[in-house]
This record gives structure tokens, C-alpha cells and sequence, in this order.
């Protein structure tokens, strides 16, 4: 079992910053990746940044050059440093961990945290 809480949401005007944070517990070594995912109501949950266990990073195309994700393993936590923010980045924001393998993958969710930008 993997527990994820976030922080760091809340209301920023276009052009501003806010950084999300995601403390992972429980079976941190299970953890292959992690990675920060958003909604919006009546859309599906889209990825915006993935950190592998390797430390490779993916970004969605939206968020490129605008965002970041990092991590501290020391204190099994990984951030998503968000600039540039615009109007579309509102959502909510799910931190995300991914445990098992490639036949047999597993989820864990955050309980999300909400980032609206206004214009």
C-alpha cells in the first residue's frame, strides 16, 4: 500500500507560480514512478509530468518549459513547480504513483488538490 497527500494548491493570477508537494508512505520501494495528472470537470484525467524511478522526466506538450517536477528521496516527496500559469491549468491537480510491472500495473491516487489560475 502506497498513501499519497498533497499540497500546495490554490488561486494564482495568469502569470503567476504555485508549487504542488506529494508525500508518499507505506511501500516507497514498490514506487516505479510518480507523476502529477489533472481534471477537469467532464474531461478525463491527463497526464502532466511523470518522474521515473530512474529520474527520467516526461512533460505533456501543454506544460513544457513551463513546468517542473523533482523529487527529494529523502523525504519521499515530489514537487511539481508550476510558472507561466494560464487560465487553461486550472484543474485538479492528482498526484500519482505507479507500483508493479508492465503485466500487472497498479495505481495510487492523491485525494487532489485544486489550482485555479484566473485571467
Amino acid at each position: 500500500q502506497v498513501q499519497l497527500v498533497e499540497s500546495g494548491g490554490g488561486l494564482v493570477q495568469a502569470g503567476g507560480s504555485l508549487r504542488l508537494s506529494c508525500a508518499a508512505s507505506g511501500s516507497i520501494l514498490s514506487i516505479n514512478a510518480m507523476g502529477w495528472y489533472r481534471q477537469v470537470p467532464g474531461k478525463q484525467r491527463e497526464l502532466v509530468a511523470v518522474i521515473r524511478r530512474g529520474g527520467t522526466t516526461t512533460y505533456a506538450d501543454s506544460v513544457k518549459g513551463r513546468f517542473t517536477i523533482s523529487r527529494d528521496n529523502a523525504e519521499n516527496t515530489v514537487y511539481l513547480q508550476m510558472n507561466s500559469l494560464k487560465p487553461e491549468d486550472t484543474a485538479v491537480y492528482y498526484c500519482n504513483a505507479k507500483v508493479g510491472t508492465s503485466y500487472l500495473p497498479y495505481d495510487y491516487w492523491g485525494q487532489g488538490t485544486q489550482v485555479t489560475v484566473s485571467s
